[in-house]
């Protein structure tokens, strides 16, 4: 039987590397090539056709959501779990949305994610169970609403529960500031303020920095 092939889109060098290692190790699995943001991700999945693809959401110059929407669009056979830190409900619904068949949480055991790999290589969609519930409550009240949407409700602004860390963070962002320059400027770490841009797509429902940006402008959440 011929190995399940694998293609790892993560832009954390060391996170990439140790999946690489540890899914070479596993009988039947082979990785066969990586990449370190969205854009290159599509690339090397149109040009390798990888059994699998492994999918972070966070990523520079386009985020796993976006990445993944792209190539089913250009490949709508690709098989995409997205392998994330983050359990938003939000990234959920729209990755199962944009098309992939599965989404795990980076602290799941090693185990559990070889088994969503087979599962998902054998043609079924698998969402780590604790999520699931949410992501199918989030689905059943999204298609309701576009069933019978009241201009109040389409018209209405949506409300926002950002942290004031979050609206700092915002106010930067829009700015045109880097990860590192907002770190820099409230001085807490990259990592940090990659979570927070992360929490701050997922309540914005912005699918990057650009239109997060925009809403917020067009919200008052930020100096026009």
């Amino acid at each position: 039987m011929d190995d399940i092939t694998l293609l790892l889109i993560e832009d954390q060098t060391l996170m990439r590397q140790g999946l690489r290692t540890l899914l070479n190790l596993e009988d039947g699995l082979r990785v066969i090539g990586e990449a370190g943001d969205g854009e290159e991700g599509v690339r090397q999945a149109l040009r390798l056709r990888p059994d699998v693809i492994l999918m972070d959401v966070q990523m520079p110059r386009m985020n796993g959501v976006e990445a993944t929407r792209a190539l089913i669009s250009a490949w709508p056979e690709a098989k995409v779990i997205v392998l994330t830190t983050f359990n938003f409900d939000d990234y959920v619904f729209r990755s199962v949305r944009a098309g992939a068949m599965g989404y795990l949480l980076k602290d799941a055991p090693a185990e559990a994610l070889i088994q969503t790999i087979r599962r998902v290589h054998d043609g079924e969609v698998f969402i780590q169970p604790e999520l699931a519930s949410r992501a199918l409550r989030e689905l059943a009240s999204g298609m309701e609403t576009r069933r019978s949407p009241s201009r109040s409700q389409t018209d209405a602004p949506q409300p926002f529960d950002l942290s004031d860390r979050e609206r700092e963070v915002l106010v930067l962002l829009a700015q045109g500031l880097s990860n590192r320059e907002i770190a820099e400027r409230l001085f807490i770490t990259e990592g940090t303020v990659k979570n927070h841009v992360s929490a701050i797509l997922a309540k914005l429902q912005a699918e990057n920095r650009t239109q997060a940006a925009d809403i917020a402008r067009r919200r008052g959440l930020t100096p026009p």
